[in-house]
């Protein structure tokens, strides 16, 4: 049986073992009538899948690049892990991504992460806990993440991923999430449809529920500081874009103030974007977010 499935949309769908675990990932090849100029990583947000890339994908696949969307595990179409209090954390996800790279042969690529995809970015590209990764990001965009976050913000996001509700039709769960994620910004009605659609699984009772392990919170409970990164932001040697919504409570100004005058920021290789009718976080679905990243990514390869 194939591990690989490509779609009417030009990606495939497809599956590695990774440590042990089936880690599910999307990839957009390069369009074929432009010269391949690179790959990305597009790594989606805490309770949210791979597929929340798919506008950037498909930005940056028609400008040459190949793009990679993993499901993080536990999330999407990846497998739950068995051992939640150890494996829910940024450590372990950054020893999937490498092994993820590994396995397929990315020797160089380009970093983008929406909040928990940013945060294992900055730990993988700084490569204190991850060596074999270390030079191979070229660069990172931090899309509302930074190395220290709001407390009050974690303990709302907590809130709805550690119990996420259940409803006896799908139409209702999209209500659920336009609510919860209005903060991303605008998205047509069709992109709420696919978010929905595909952040969905069905419970045994026949109710519909977000596509996740809510497990994952273990994450806050039994590793309280992971997201307490500085050492990790100020081993950064390459170019850093932080985009932050615009209302973000996640990403504090004082916090990227920070940022300015420490490890990349210091070295002149940071650039901040403020996202303008964005909480957290910018869903990465329209052309001034899609053209930020794209110039970003061309301008450091």
């Amino acid at each position: 049986m194939t591990n690989s499935v490509t779609n009417s949309m030009g990606f495939s769908s497809n599956y590695l073992t990774c440590l042990g675990r089936e880690i599910h990932y999307t990839d957009w090849p390069a369009r074929v009538d432009v010269a391949p100029i690179g790959t990305v990583l597009a790594w989606h947000g805490l309770a949210r899948t791979g597929r929340d890339m798919d506008e950037l994908a498909a930005h940056l696949s028609q400008q040459g690049y190949r793009v990679i969307c993993p499901d993080t595990l536990g999330r999407g179409l990846s497998q739950w892990s068995p051992a939640p209090d150890t494996e829910y954390c940024l450590a372990f996800y950054a020893r999937l991504a490498q092994a993820l790279l590994d396995q397929l042969g990315i020797e160089q690529l380009h970093w983008v992460g929406t909040s928990m995809g940013g945060a294992i970015g900055t730990v993988c590209a700084a490569g204190l806990q991850v060596p074999a990764l270390k030079g191979r990001i070229l660069s990172l965009t931090l899309n509302d993440n930074a190395p220290q976050l709001a407390q009050s913000a974690i303990e709302r996001i907590k809130s709805y991923a550690g119990h996420p509700p259940a409803f006896a039709t799908v139409l209702e769960l999209e209500v659920f999430f336009r609510q919860v994620y209005k903060p991303y910004g605008w998205l047509s009605d069709a992109q709420w449809r696919r978010l929905t659609e595909t952040s969905t699984r069905r419970l045994p009772d026949g109710r519909v529920t977000p596509h996740y392990d809510p497990a994952m919170v273990q994450q806050f409970i039994c590793h309280p500081d992971d997201y307490s990164i500085w050492p990790h932001y100020d081993a950064l040697t390459m170019p850093v874009l932080c985009l932050r919504g615009a209302d973000s409570d996640l990403v504090l100004p004082d916090t990227v103030l920070a940022m300015r005058s420490r490890g990349p920021g210091a070295a002149g290789l940071l650039q901040v974007v403020e996202i303008e009718g964005c909480g957290h976080a910018p869903a990465l679905n329209v052309p001034l977010q899609l053209a930020l990243v794209a110039r970003f990514i061309k301008s450091t390869r």
